[in-house]
């Protein structure tokens, strides 16, 4: 089994494998995913096309501004995913904030941390399954949605199944070919506003700053929707105990591909925005498939057959294997603290978490029946959990480094963090109604779990002396840390 120990560190740093035996844990899961495999993955998980299926919603919720929106939302975001650096540094296991969270604040904390992102992790495959299914229909009208999201499910399992070698290389086949599909309509919206192919369509900086448009709810609205197109970022923490790299990689990853991909948001909404020449708003008969509307506009030819094709590949393979990946390790590194049932921190042959895997798969494959037709709602669950669990990774952060550890880094360990949960909190306080009473039931539910749990002498495991603390030269020093290079 390998254990992705590395040697020759500076300052005696402790390798992977030791640092993970500091929290009472063995090596399980296959340590092959370097700092650049989190990258990708972090960017295959939010999606660097996402923005050509809701295109012609946001455009209508912000009057036209759609660059702004993602302008809004890296700012929103960037706060949160500095968080999680400073956690991921500190404390290297797979579980996201259930890790962070529990060893951060306290264990029962961290459960339900934990409790409410799995509303996220487990939904989140499911949307993209609606999703996919609902852009098949496009392609092949008459066609059943339920079909074409089991048939995504049985794809994406099977790969999981394979073990996170063959994830990585989807991933970057993928990432691929997302990418030289941004290039190309780059190149069709260039040329078409050069030669007004579209009239009235021409470079202006209204899309991303019009004065006479902006108001505050109008910021607001516009800060919700990007906090969710953003949302994936974080399932890099989840890959954790599989990273060969440095101690602080995973939350290196998250912030670059944070910045990449909201790069790519705003020069790809930029564009497709000027393409719309001004217009008002997307009637309802169009709004679904506005971005690729302007693309076959733009391009006069079958290019929009294409762009659709993709998008549903995207989101229907790459993001949905990324995020069913996450999930199972979340489910694994609960169940090995005896939060959840025994049976999903099994390992099979391939060091991957199968119990976990194939359980997400049958309740995908179960609630896409059920929320086929349901994007709003299913989305805005999706939203509750992984706020929720940013609120409480935000505190986190406060409590283990300032409280705990006496740290003097207020720019990183008070300020941003507070930052981070006002602006978390703020959305989550102005979430659709639906979204709050589904996530309180959730939150219940989770209670629910855990007394169980607790009765049946579940309650997390004691932090080994000295693993969190700063007893090695390895915890107890960040300078050493960034000065570790990948293995």
């Amino acid at each position: 089994m390998s254990t992705g120990t590395t040697t020759g560190a500076p300052g005696g740093e402790l390798s992977n494998q030791q640092q993970l035996e500091q929290y009472g844990y063995k090596q399980e899961l296959k340590r092959s995913v370097t700092t650049v495999d989190l990258l990708i993955y972090g960017l295959i998980f939010m999606v660097p096309i996402a923005p050509w299926a809701i295109f012609g919603t946001v455009y209508n919720a912000s009057s036209g501004m759609v660059p702004l929106v993602y302008l809004i939302g890296l700012v929103a975001m960037i706060f949160t995913a500095l968080a999680y650096a400073q956690m991921a540094k500190s404390i290297p296991l797979a579980g996201s904030v259930f890790s962070y969270v529990g060893r951060g604040i306290h264990p029962i904390a961290g459960f339900f941390a934990g409790w409410a992102i799995l509303l996220d992790y487990l939904l989140v495959p499911t949307l993209l399954y609606v999703f996919a299914a609902e852009s098949m229909i496009g392609i092949f009208p008459g066609s059943a949605r339920w079909m074409w999201a089991l048939i995504f499910v049985a794809i994406n399992t099977a790969i999981n199944l394979l073990g996170i070698s063959s994830i990585k290389l989807m991933n970057r086949v993928f990432l691929a070919i997302e990418v030289v599909f941004v290039v190309i309509f780059v190149i069709i919206a260039v040329i078409a506003l050069n030669d007004g192919t579209i009239p009235g369509a021409e470079f202006t900086a209204d899309p991303i700053w019009d004065s006479s448009k902006v108001t505050a709810p109008l910021l607001a609205s516009a800060l919700s929707i990007a906090v969710l197109s953003f949302l994936g970022f974080d399932g890099i923490s989840t890959l954790s105990e599989e990273s060969t790299g440095k101690r602080g990689g995973a939350g290196k990853a998250m912030i670059i591909a944070l910045v990449i991909v909201a790069t790519l948001f705003v020069v790809q909404t930029w564009l497709a925005s000027a393409l719309a020449a001004g217009r008002d708003s997307f009637g309802k008969d169009e709004v679904g498939n506005a971005f690729f509307s302007l693309v076959e506009a733009a391009s006069s030819s079958g290019w929009s057959t294409a762009f659709l094709v993709v998008n549903v590949l995207a989101i229907g393979i790459a993001n949905a294997m990324a995020a069913q990946a996450a999930t199972s390790r979340l489910l694994f590194s609960m169940s090995r603290d005896r939060q959840l049932p025994a049976f999903l921190s099994t390992i099979n042959s391939r060091q991957v978490p199968q119990a976990a895997i194939l359980l997400v798969s049958a309740l995908s494959a179960v609630l896409v029946l059920f929320f086929v037709g349901q994007i709003d709602l299913i989305a805005s669950l999706v939203n509750f959990g992984a706020l929720f669990g940013f609120m409480l990774l935000h505190v986190s952060v406060v409590v283990h480094y300032v409280v705990k550890r006496k740290s003097r880094n207020w720019l990183l360990h008070l300020v941003v963090p507070v930052i981070g949960f006002l602006i978390i909190g703020y959305v989550l306080v102005n979430a659709a109604p639906e979204a709050k009473i589904g996530g309180l039931v959730w939150l219940v539910l989770g209670a629910g779990v855990f007394l169980y749990y607790r009765s049946r002498g579940g309650a997390a495991p004691v932090i080994p002396s000295g693993a969190d603390h700063g007893a090695t030269p390895a915890t107890a020093a960040p300078a050493a840390d960034s000065e570790r290079h990948d293995a």
